[in-house]
């Protein structure tokens, strides 16, 4: 009788820990899919941005045809994205193409002049900020998940109850490299470096965590 008493509390004592452990791993899943919500709200802010900027430049600077179109691909790209894993890669990809395009508009003083250009740049900057801010908070609460599943005793459940790690959001070598802009002797703007395609992901289980990472 006793050891069935003993038995009987092993097992409660189990269950009560799988709940436990369960439940944080949920809070700590519901934080990120919250947190990338906020980083997405910024995203789309920026993304509803962009033509009005593409549309400016065009009036000043109808031949850079190269440029604008990675601006508009890159946009493309990032509205199709379907998880948070695909839209950190095209998000990376388009602030690189950003970063050409205002690398190209130095070479036009008429349009840098233009009002419309600069609050939109100036909006444009502010955006960044947020999303530079809220992506600190999204990385945050993505490390302490992937910690909780990746670490005992989560590591040992966390796969067989459908826990998987989520993708940090970092910026890529396309985000954080100026472009190189060659200025030709009658001040055009001769070529800038084109936006780098975003790093493979490292996890096939990353870019595919299905619906709990899905972007809204």
């Amino acid at each position: 009788m006793i050891a069935l008493c003993i038995v009987i509390a092993i097992i409660v004592i189990i269950a009560i820990f799988l709940i436990w452990l369960y439940n944080n791993m949920v809070q700590l899943r519901n934080m990120v899919n919250n947190a990338w919500a906020q980083v997405d709200v910024q995203l789309q802010r920026r993304l509803d941005l962009i033509p009005n900027l593409v549309e400016t430049v065009k009036g000043y600077a109808s031949h850079e045809r190269g440029t604008l179109q990675s601006v508009t691909e890159a946009r493309t790209a990032c509205m199709n994205a379907q998880t948070p894993a695909d839209a950190i890669a095209s998000e990376n990809v388009l602030t690189g193409a950003l970063k050409s395009l205002f690398a190209v508009s130095e070479a036009y003083p008429d349009l840098k002049a233009n009002q419309n250009f600069q609050q939109l740049q100036s909006q444009l900057a502010e955006t960044e900020d947020k999303i530079s801010y809220m992506r600190q908070s999204y990385n945050d609460v993505v490390m302490k998940f992937n910690n909780a599943i990746q670490t005992f005793p989560g590591v040992v459940f966390a796969h067989p109850m459908g826990f998987t790690p989520f993708q940090s959001f970092d910026a890529d070598a396309a985000a954080t490299t100026a472009p190189v802009v060659d200025f030709g002797s009658n001040g055009q703007a001769q070529n800038a470096a084109p936006a780098k395609s975003g790093a493979p992901l490292a996890s096939t289980d990353v870019a595919n965590h299905g619906t709990d990472g899905q972007k809204k």
